[in-house]
């Protein structure tokens, strides 16, 4: 009869869920430091743990909750850009555009030229062989 293992098997996955833990405990620190967004994917990701396993610690999401709705961390909404910034933008794609109508103008025509050549080479042609012998 083989040995009773059980015992080691729940230490090594108790060891592992605790490491875990102390890694999503130190990465929402780093994230708080770092003042980065403070998302559920971004904690899992930072701390080298999957989503699934973050949301089945209540706690650790009520303290990442927390801490991205508290006013003292980074908030996480975009800065608008400036005016002068978005009419620069515009001014851009305006440009951009003005350059692909030009390039889309070039080619039609280098098309059409290419289907002219194409029709003219495969034009029918009478006959260039000589007479046709006699009968």
């Amino acid at each position: 009869m083989r040995a009773d293992n059980t015992q080691h098997l729940l230490v090594a996955a108790q060891q592992r869920s605790d490491d875990a833990r102390r890694r999503a405990e130190c990465a929402l620190e780093q994230l708080i430091a770092d003042q980065r967004p403070l998302t559920a994917a971004g904690l899992a990701r930072a701390a080298g743990v999957s989503r699934s396993w973050l949301y089945t610690q209540p706690d650790l999401l009520d303290q990442l909750q927390r801490r991205a709705s508290d006013k003292t961390t980074l908030s996480t909404a975009t800065t608008r850009a400036s005016d002068a910034s978005l009419q620069r933008r515009l001014e851009l794609a305006h440009q951009r555009i003005h350059q692909q109508a030009e390039e889309i103008t070039r080619l039609r025509t280098a098309l059409a030229r290419a289907h002219g050549d194409l029709r003219a080479a495969t034009a029918f042609r009478p006959n260039t062989r000589g007479p046709e012998p006699p009968e």
